[in-house]
Parts: C-alpha cells; structure tokens; sequence
C-alpha cells in the first residue's frame, strides 16, 4: 500500500476498486467526505497519487486477480468493496472478459463467504446479447455475482455526467467543441443520464446497506433525451456559440472513424471514437427507474438539473476544445517529422551541400544528414504509440532547440532565408510543448 492516510472516526472499511476513474474518483471523495475509511485499488501508482494522494492504495491490475485466493487478503478487513473498475474496449491495456466477467466473478466468491458487501458499478442495458462486448461482459460479471448469492448490490448507470470528462462523456464535449457547425450521428438515438453526485449517494446507500441485497437497480433520469438534445445542452453548458448548421454524419462514416480510431488503439490511444462508444452512440443509453423509485421514494435528477448544479469552468471549455484538438495536433507533427525525415533521405545530396558550403566536409555533411533524418523518422514513429507519444514530443523540442542552436553557430545565414527555415522551428517547438501537455491523462 501506498498513502497511509484514513479519515479518523471512519464508519466502514471500504474498498474502491478502479479508484482513480472517472466513477471511482467521485465515489471514493463522496464516501470519505461521509466518514469512511477508504483503500482504493488501482494498476498505475502515478494516477493513484495524483488523483487521490490522501488515500491508502492496492497497486494491482485487476486483469491479474482471477481467483478467490487473489482476492482475499486484498478484501480481508473490509466491510464493504465497490466495483467502479472498467475498460470500454479490448485493447494492449485492458481484456474485457478479464477485468470485467473473470475478475468479477472471484471477487463475489470472495465477498461471498468473507461476508463483505459487495457494490458492482455495471451499466443500464447490459445484457448477455448485447451489441458491444463492453455490455456483454458486463453482464457476465453481473450474473456471476448473482450465481454467488452473498450481500451484493449491482447498480446501473446511465450515461454519467461529472465535473471531469472520460469515455462518453469526452466524446459529447469534444463533439460540443466543434466551432461553427455541430456533427451529429443517429440525433433521435435515446439517451438517459445520471449524475455523479447521485451516483456517488447510490454508492454509498448501498455500501450501508439501506438498499436491501440482492437488488440490480438502474440508476437513470425519469426521461430519456435525444442524443441531439444531449449535445446541444452540453455546448450550451460548456458556454460556445449555438451551431449555425447541424452536419449529419453517415453511419457509413461514423463507421469508418471507428474503425480508424480501433486500429490506433492497437498502438495504445484509447479514443472515444472506437467502435464501442460509436455503438452505444447508434444503440443509445436507457434504463428504467422504477425500482430505484419504489427503494427510496424519489428520483434522480434531470441532466438538465444536473448541469444547472455543475458550473462549467473556463478549463472546461479549454480541455473540451483541447481534446478535439490533440489528434490533430499528434497528426501534424507525425507528419511534419516523418516528412522532414524522408526528405532528407531523398534530398541528401542537397541538404548536406548546405553545410559543405558553411566548411563541412562533404562526407561528414552527408553523414549528419543522413543521422537527423533517422531521428526525424523515428520521433514520428514514437508519436504514434501513445506510451511514447508525450516524450516523443519532449524528444521533438529538445532536437528543434538542438537544430535551431547548430544552424545558428553553423549556418547563420539560413535566419534570412526567405522561406524561414529557421523561423519556423520555433512554432514547431510550442506545438510539440503545447500537445505534451494534452497527451497527459486524467
């Protein structure tokens, strides 16, 4: 453990698998704000610190617990254990069936014969036939539960709306972001909301206790929205400009996006745009919140309640206009350094004849060019892997600099070339600084 930092006085153990997310983050604030002591359990130690320093942390993956007895001794001592981890697609970093359905079911034969109360955060709609594997192995984790019939609680979220954006709720800000116009696919698919706070009060609810055991709950406004709806008010919250036009965009091209952003995540990028989010996007989010009403007499806030108590902030508009704009950014610079490189494998002759001129031996001259134009294609292969991308684009500034400085001591002329061709290193080096920022996650 990492953090040995519990609130005194707290009433429970609780631990928040996937605590550091999105729903686990507001879940683990909102039980510590209630006098819990909380341990969560997340696979990166940084996240962990930055998101949550104040608290205890299991550092472990999830994928990798898939027995009774790889759980106990993480369980043992609690007196409740809330399930907010998740991945939305198969990719290099997370396995569906493993996180979701395998992982899952030994953690509820754990909680089953330790007599730990279980909380599983699952999804409105999850079924075994299901159009995403997100769903399906969703719903896997849920009927094993169920099968082990100890104290649980599984409750199902609509689309959750939070001060922080990730998965969905990044996609319906980047879309919001769009300057001028507003791209929408499948407007009239329906869409119903919840929360975070609500969420978090279920959570907590539940971890007592007060909503029986046993119970599957959908956690859902009364009425669903229309995608179109959701967009709108999301632009109108985060503070743009109402679209002069709506863009309808083909499934035929939605499709293809997806397909391209699945084909980057096999390089690491975990887009809002794969194949699963532009399915639920077709499909929709619904639910039904007639047991959570009959439970506790009330309902869940409206997404439009829920945003008039969310303020948006300038960083708001500024991440929402930044996360349309990072893959943009990673292209340019891939594009700029391979082309730079490929030209100067093709061009060397002359390139190099730019240093002869400045005194340089012509065999050293083409050597050097020929070096820089490795580095230049392989920084542009780096950018492409995400694990990599934030130091390539560190790498990129500090050689920009490196280039900038050498051409100043040994061709200075080239600062009056008429095309600036050291002018505009210096553009080059903001852009590589400017998307390092935005590649950091969470």
């Amino acid at each position: 453990m990492i953090g040995a930092t519990h609130r005194p006085g707290g009433t429970s153990r609780i631990l928040v698998l996937g605590a550091y997310g999105l729903i686990g983050s507001g879940v683990a604030r909102h039980l510590l704000d209630s006098g819990h002591s909380v341990t969560g359990l997340g696979r990166s130690k940084a996240f962990a610190q930055r998101v949550l320093p104040k608290i205890d942390w299991i550092i472990r993956d999830m994928a990798d617990l898939r027995s009774p007895s790889d759980w106990r001794p993480i369980v043992d001592g609690c007196d409740a254990v809330i399930n907010c981890a998740g991945a939305l697609q198969d990719g290099p970093r997370d396995q569906l069936q493993a996180i979701h359905a395998d992982a899952v079911s030994a953690l509820a034969k754990t909680c089953a014969t330790s007599g730990v109360r279980l909380v599983q955060i699952s999804a409105a709609g999850v079924s075994p036939d299901a159009s995403t594997a997100f769903f399906r192995t969703k719903a896997a984790g849920d009927a094993a539960i169920r099968a082990t019939g100890g104290d649980f609680t599984i409750l199902r979220p609509g689309l959750v709306i939070a001060p922080a954006a990730y998965g969905g709720t990044a996609l319906l800000r980047m879309l919001a972001a769009f300057p001028l116009a507003q791209p929408i696919a499948w407007p009239d698919t329906p869409v119903r909301t919840v929360s975070l706070v609500d969420l978090s009060q279920a959570v907590a609810m539940a971890a007592r206790g007060d909503l029986g055991s046993g119970e599957t709950i959908d956690l859902v406004e009364d009425q669903p929205h229309h995608l179109e709806t959701i967009v709108s008010g999301m632009r109108h919250w985060l503070g743009f400009p109402k679209a002069r036009m709506k863009i309808a965009v083909p499934p035929a091209l939605a499709s293809l996006i997806s397909r391209g952003a699945d084909a980057l995540g096999r390089l690491g990028w975990r887009s809002p745009l794969r194949t699963t989010a532009i399915r639920v996007m077709q499909d929709g989010v619904d639910g039904d919140p007639a047991r959570w009403e009959a439970l506790t007499g009330r309902s869940l806030v409206s997404f439009e309640e829920t945003l008039a108590a969310m303020p948006a902030r300038t960083e708001d508009r500024i991440g929402a206009r930044m996360a349309l704009a990072m893959p943009f950014a990673v292209a340019a610079l891939f594009f700029f350094w391979a082309a730079s490189g490929i030209v100067g494998f093709w061009r060397a002759e002359a390139a190099s004849g730019v240093l002869t001129a400045g005194g340089w031996p012509a065999g050293l001259a083409k050597a050097s060019v020929l070096f820089w134009s490795t580095i230049d294609v392989a920084l542009a292969a780096l950018v492409l892997v995400r694990r990599h991308a934030a130091r390539a684009c560190l790498a990129m500034a500090a050689v920009s600099l490196f280039y900038l400085v050498a051409a100043t001591l040994f061709t200075p002329w080239l600062w009056t070339d008429p095309l600036g061709s050291l002018v505009k290193i210096v553009p080059t080096i903001m852009l590589a600084l400017v998307t390092c920022a935005i590649l950091q996650e969470r």
